[in-house]
């Protein structure tokens, strides 16, 4: 079986000079190729921790961690930069775009890295911002978007690489229902498409457009559940 992501006990601790604190205590853990996960548990459990040694923005103390295929548990941090460059998209509940960057501006960011010649940064940036149906923003500043449009191109920013793994932290927890589901959608359609994605969220309601529910307590794993897929049932999410 192919994976993405292979976990196998993973530790890590943060120390201060008075106290120690395990925020990851052996975890096992396996997302397949094409997946589409949800991270759970109550804060502090470890969760945004995990993320980011997923995503190859920090190493475990100990354990092993094969991202496809590749052990990454032990990279340098210029190695996991390298690794990371269109590889890894990242959408954070605070957006992160660059106030003094344009929509179309902060999703070429990325590409920028990756020495792509202008004429293919265009055309990518483009592709995506008419995917995600922020084209006739593309000249705006982040200041002039709702917090649903900001988002949206943190979505594109995310994508437009074509990375193969997309982590999702809390992607909805600072919009409105509606465009909490309007992001859902589009991670949904994303998945479909053949991203592998790996979602951090307290939301039972964004836990169930996943595959699978991954539940995280004091640094491990307690339980995993196997969820239907929310599309087929709910016709909203088809609208």
């Amino acid at each position: 079986m192919e994976y993405m992501i292979n976990l196998q006990e993973l530790t890590k601790s943060f120390r201060t000079e008075e106290v120690e604190t395990l925020a990851l205590n052996e975890v096992n853990l396996q997302v397949k190729k094409g997946e589409f996960i949800a991270i759970m548990g109550p804060s502090g459990c470890g969760k945004s921790t995990l993320l980011n040694i997923i995503g190859l923005l920090d190493n475990p103390d100990s354990g092993s961690y094969q991202f496809d295929g590749q052990e990454v548990a032990s990279l340098r941090e210029k190695q996991r930069t390298a690794t990371r460059k269109g590889n890894i998209g990242f959408v954070f509940q605070s957006f992160n775009l660059i106030d003094e960057l344009t929509v179309q501006e902060n999703v070429e960011v990325p590409l920028k890295y990756l020495g792509m010649s202008t004429s293919e940064r265009k055309a990518k940036i483009d592709e995506v911002l008419d995917r995600m149906k922020i084209a006739h923003r593309k000249n705006h500043f982040p200041q002039q978007l709702s917090g649903g449009q900001q988002q949206r191109v943190a979505m594109c920013r995310a994508v437009v690489a074509q990375p193969k793994l997309l982590l999702a932290d809390e992607p909805t927890g600072n919009l409105d229902s509606q465009n909490g589901q309007e992001v859902m959608k589009l991670l949904l359609e994303l998945n479909k498409a053949g991203t592998t994605i790996v979602m951090v969220t307290h939301s039972d309601y964004d836990a169930s457009f996943a595959h699978r529910v991954v539940h995280l307590f004091d640094g491990k794993v307690i339980t995993e559940e196997q969820k239907r897929i929310m599309s087929s049932t709910n016709p909203e999410i088809n609208a």
